[in-house]
């Protein structure tokens, strides 16, 4: 067995130097846990240029160039230009800024002491879509990918005294991008996350993963990654509730393996227990809340913790209902939490890319289980060269920033995507063999939508089931397709029947309050969508493995693809409950459901 254990860790080791090397290479895959370190914000007012047009680039907005002679002009300012609040979208901030899909530069300055023995990093939340980064007039970097942090060292950039950051972001909808032109959820713009300057030692504790082995209700099987030019160190794990201690030493490379047990209290959404852990080095030491939780599929189930649980679960996007912006803080993340717990869930759908660390902590310490998901949905563009690099940077700065999270059940790597799409099968297959890589102790899921529906029949297949944990489907059977028979009596002739069978999202719209006939959906009656769940949870008694079930979706959002100006204006009308917080008529059916369950 200790055979076994060391063979598992130096393969883990070795493929984890790997993408690291690849990390720094490709990009600037952030430091985790960014809550315990020595930070300075740089939230707040920061002044902008508003660009659609793209003309800042060519005018080079970065070096605020002033006139050196009587006849010089410069056709751009920051100063005596409006200001918008980070984090926050810029979509939402200023009127002629709502639809806009294109450029804003922004602009922020700070103070710096340089310090000897210190490390400095400029650490971003996200940046939608595209962020160029430039410091005192030099280009530090650039990030693609709206959703996941990244950082840059400005250790030897920063001046003493005053410095300046600016930002160059672009939310422009690229066809090569994750995800391409076709999304149905707004596509709020901006730095909408955190921005914060982190000052480290000369080596720190860059990177670590305490979770329990799979299958393992006591053993941790994990790693501490240290950075820096001292990486050879004692390390020591502390726990002070359970008065445990764990030493081990890092390698030339910077990397300690960690392989220890206890006795847990474990966690689960009836008993959220953490621990407060501590990871020291000689250099450093951070502090997380870490709980352990065991989760797995075992033939037909879903097991927490070893024991069988039915996975009751919401769709949520990242935006807050009542300002019609992108979530990102506690406040935003507990209005929809606790929507969420009040519905009766135990699992939220962070659906289509991955949300806040905010809302993931939150999550966490409120006893929900998280869906993690990559923003692979629908149309990509498997074939372009570039695509298979940024499905894969997507997917590990998804897993870096969130491994340690407990309550993270589910890594999901793709949502309506189509077997005959060229290249989607074998790009999608090795993203799941490097997550898996990555991280085997967490759930993998693919989720499809194209089973056919045939004479009251469901024929449920796709090559990816083959690599997913879940037959993870979406099926609006009573919106899209008409109901061909009795519910009650639906057939189905699922492919993998060994499997647990997971409804991803099902639903219909409805306008809170619309009255109307109760048999026509052209009239979007709460009523008709009231019978659309009711209808669904007696075909649910029909399926085969079903472990679990997730409604489209909790709140109406803003979609500029939904056009009936009398019903929908703008926004999906699929929640169960509206904008504004009002409880329609399926909200009732889905919380008796679940209640029962």
């Amino acid at each position: 067995m200790n055979k076994l254990r060391n063979t598992f860790l130096t393969g883990y080791v070795t493929l984890f130097l790997i993408v690291l090397n690849t990390c720094y290479a490709i990009g600037q895959t952030a430091m985790i846990n960014t809550q315990s370190r020595n930070t300075k914000s740089l939230n707040g007012d920061w002044q902008v240029i508003i660009d659609p047009g793209g003309g800042g680039d060519w005018r080079q907005v970065w070096l605020e160039k002033k006139p050196q002679k009587k006849t010089d002009f410069i056709e751009y300012s920051f100063d005596g230009g409006p200001m918008l609040k980070v984090p926050g979208d810029f979509n939402s901030q200023r009127c002629e800024l709502t639809y806009v899909e294109g450029t804003v530069w922004y602009k922020k300055q700070f103070k710096s002491t340089l310090k000897s023995n210190k490390r400095l990093f400029l650490h971003f939340g996200a940046v939608n879509y595209l962020a160029e980064v430039y410091l005192n007039g030099e280009k530090i970097g650039s990030h693609e990918g709206g959703f996941t942090p990244f950082q840059f060292e400005i250790t030897n950039k920063v001046k003493e005294g005053e410095n300046t950051v600016i930002v160059k972001a672009n939310n422009n909808r690229m066809g090569n991008g994750l995800p391409g032109y076709g999304f149905d959820w707004f596509n709020y713009g901006g730095i909408t996350r955190e921005v914060d300057l982190i000052e480290t030692n000369n080596t720190y504790i860059y990177d670590y993963s305490i979770q329990l082995k799979k299958g393992s209700l006591n053993e941790v099987l994990g790693w501490v990654h240290l950075d820096g030019t001292q990486p050879e160190q004692n390390i020591e794990i502390n726990i002070p509730e359970l008065n445990f201690k764990y030493k081990t030493r890092s390698d030339e490379t910077g990397l300690a393996k960690i392989d220890f047990s206890s006795a847990f209290e474990l966690w689960s959404p009836e008993n959220p227990k953490r621990y407060k852990v501590n990871i020291e080095s000689e250099t450093d030491i951070v502090t997380d809340n870490i709980g352990f939780r065991s989760i797995e599929v075992m033939g037909n189930k879903v097991l927490l913790n070893g024991s069988p649980i039915f996975l009751k679960a919401v769709n949520i996007h990242e935006e807050n209902p009542y300002k019609g912006s992108r979530a990102y803080s506690i406040d935003d993340a507990k209005i929809l939490l606790n929507a969420a717990k009040e519905l009766g869930c135990n699992l939220v759908r962070l659906a289509h890319y991955p949300h806040a660390e905010n809302m993931v902590r939150e999550a966490e310490k409120m006893g929900l289980m998280v869906w993690d998901e990559i923003p692979v949905y629908q149309h990509i563009q498997f074939a372009d060269s570039l695509v298979p690099q940024k499905l894969e940077t997507m997917m590990r700065e998804m897993v870096s920033r969130d491994k340690n999270r407990c309550g993270v059940v589910i890594w999901s790597l793709s949502n309506e995507t189509y077997p005959g799409t060229p290249n989607r099968n074998e790009a999608l297959i090795e993203l799941t063999q490097k997550c898996r890589a990555l991280d085997s102790t967490r759930l993998i899921v693919h989720v499809i939508n194209t089973q056919g529906y045939n004479n009251n029949t469901f024929k449920v297949w796709d090559p990816l089931y083959n690599y997913s944990d879940l037959v993870a489907l979406n099926e609006y059977i009573g919106w899209y397709i008409p109901w061909q028979g009795n519910p009650s009596e639906t057939q189905w002739n699922v492919e993998f029947p060994d499997k647990p069978v997971f409804i991803s999202e099902f639903g219909g719209e409805a306008l809170y309050g619309s009255k109307g006939p109760t048999d026509e959906a052209a009239y979007w009656t709460e009523e008709y969508q009231e019978n659309i769940y009711k209808d669904q949870i007696e075909m649910f008694n029909t399926i085969p493995n079903l472990s679990g079930v997730c409604p489209w979706l909790l709140f109406d959002y803003r979609s500029l693809g939904r056009m009936n100006q009398l019903y929908q204006n703008g926004y999906n009308r699929k929640g169960l409950l509206s904008e504004n917080g009002e409880k329609k008529k399926a909200w009732y059916v889905m919380n008796e459901y679940f209640n029962e369950k």
